[in-house]
């Protein structure tokens, strides 16, 4: 099974914690840390060895960022994890706080003190991320300091080892195009770019661009790894080599060659050497292989990562595969709708059960690799709480009467689905139909809604939000005249 439904809490999580890391921060002559939630591919799912903010923190959704300094901590977490932030986190510790309406670089900028060292790990922040922190950070007159280490790391006993999964060939049947293919593509549009190279640092890149997937990281199926792509076709992939067997290397072939993860930093001096112009995403690629191409003489040509387009513009044999999972999943889907018809109401199916009962659904397929998230699963109230995370201790009855959220996925070989789906439990009440209506409107209406190119999602939200806002507001106030009488005397 691959959903898990312990209570995310750790011990020791919060002053304990923080204690050790601020003995570790004043002896290297820190006097504050940024503590993100980011691995060095930046991923929403990062394995357990980046778990970082979570094991300083108790914290586990998804994105958030702590910021230590001597005195005081804070943690950053944005709308979807208001409460939960409060349920997992000390907040004598920490004191939570919105990412958009207090933003991490200005809280900073209010709280530093002259000739503050404030460090961060450039191998968790991107270059984009690094200059906001600088200018706030600098106007302070404090200093931001890259650390060689990260200090967090020094103090984290118990910190897993990183992943080793081995990694899979993903077939030509699903893929719909060769690696060589899709190597050449690249190289023609880095040429027209006038670049010699591009780094790759996400993963989803380089599984789409090499035609490899992965188990390192839980629901997305990635091995973890760097790349660079020449304009002359040819890649070099930097990974463990305990996660490539002989499947994968025969696969490889002889355009993309595979070398130790550690033989990266030497690849990019390479390219600095040369004197090389290197296309690089400043918004998600690690603040330290701007600074190591830059340092080694390479010129940083700022652009979007190469593989994002192509892979966003999916082939026959991709679209194929898409339809071909949405209906298997949907398939599974309705089996589990026709269960919790039959068995909710007796109240004694619970968020646990249903999740997992949907998940052995999924399973009796025969295709499924993982789910494509962890099943969120909320009964009665727990279905207004955004992301909303199950445990053994939290877990609800399903009750008649109330409603019931189920928002879930799977991973297939073909292709990824992410389904929500909002149930009555027993029959609804007049209320519970008006405003599920009034949400089915404003959907409608943001589905339909022709729009102006340049248009923001902020703009559009007033559509989706319209019908809600009309039905909620109070009927407009009759003002009666006294009347007139108008007749002659």
């Amino acid at each position: 099974m691959f959903q898990i439904f312990d209570d995310a809490v750790e011990t020791g999580a919060g002053a304990e914690r923080i204690a050790l890391l601020r003995a570790e921060l004043a002896r290297r002559g820190l006097h504050g840390f940024l503590v993100p939630r980011a691995d060095e591919h930046q991923g929403e799912y990062v394995p357990a060895s980046a778990e970082r903010l979570k094991w300083l923190t108790g914290f586990n959704g998804s994105a958030g960022l702590a910021i230590v300094l001597a005195d005081k901590a804070a943690i950053f977490v944005d709308g979807r994890y208001t409460l939960q932030v409060r349920d997992q986190v000390d907040v004598s510790v920490f004191e939570p706080k919105s990412l958009m309406e207090e933003p991490p670089a200005s809280w900073l900028e209010g709280e530093l003190s002259h000739g503050a060292r404030i460090g961060f790990d450039p191998w968790l922040h991107t270059p984009d991320a690094v200059a906001r922190y600088r200018k706030a950070v600098e106007k302070a007159g404090a200093e931001l300091v890259a650390c060689e280490t990260n200090p967090l790391d020094a103090v984290w006993a118990d910190r897993p080892e990183p992943p080793l999964a081995v990694a899979q060939v993903h077939d030509l049947a699903y893929a719909g195009e060769s690696a060589e293919e899709k190597l050449d593509r690249l190289a023609a549009g880095l040429r027209e770019a006038e670049a010699d190279a591009a780094v790759l640092t996400l993963p989803d890149s380089i599984a789409w661009a090499f035609n490899i997937r992965g188990q390192d990281v839980p629901h997305t199926p990635f091995a973890l790894s760097f790349a660079i792509l020449h304009n002359d076709g040819r890649a070099d992939w930097f990974i463990e080599q305990e996660k490539l067997d002989d499947e994968v290397r025969a696969h490889l072939g002889n355009r993309i060659t595979a070398m130790p993860k550690d033989a990266f930093a030497d690849a990019l001096d390479a390219l600095g050497a040369t004197e090389k112009t290197v296309r690089l995403e400043l918004g998600s690629a690690p603040e330290w292989v701007r600074f190591r191409l830059e340092a080694a003489g390479a010129a940083v040509q700022a652009g979007a990562d190469p593989c994002a387009l192509p892979k966003a513009c999916k082939n026959a044999q991709e679209v194929a595969g898409a339809r071909a999972a949405h209906a298997r999943d949907g398939i599974a889907l309705t089996r589990f709708l026709a269960w919790l018809e039959a068995h909710a109401p007796s109240g004694e199916v619970d968020e646990v059960g249903a999740a997992r009962k949907l998940e052995a659904l999924r399973a009796e397929t025969g295709a499924l690799k993982d789910l494509s998230f962890d099943t969120i699963s909320g009964a009665g109230p727990h279905g207004a709480v955004v992301h909303y995370r199950v445990t053994r201790s939290t877990a609800r009855k399903l009750h008649p009467g109330e409603l019931y959220l189920v928002d879930s996925g799977g991973q297939y070989l073909d292709g990824t689905t992410d389904v929500t789906r909002t149930v009555a439990v027993g029959e609804p009440s007049a209320d519970q139909k008006r405003h599920f209506t009034l949400v089915l409107k404003g959907h409608i209406a943001l589905a339909t809604a022709r729009f102006p190119k340049g248009t923001s999602g902020a703009q559009l939200d007033a559509l989706l939000r319209a019908a809600v806002r009309v039905a909620a507001a109070p009927p407009p106030l009759v003002h009666h005249q006294p009347s007139v009488d108008r007749r002659l005397p």
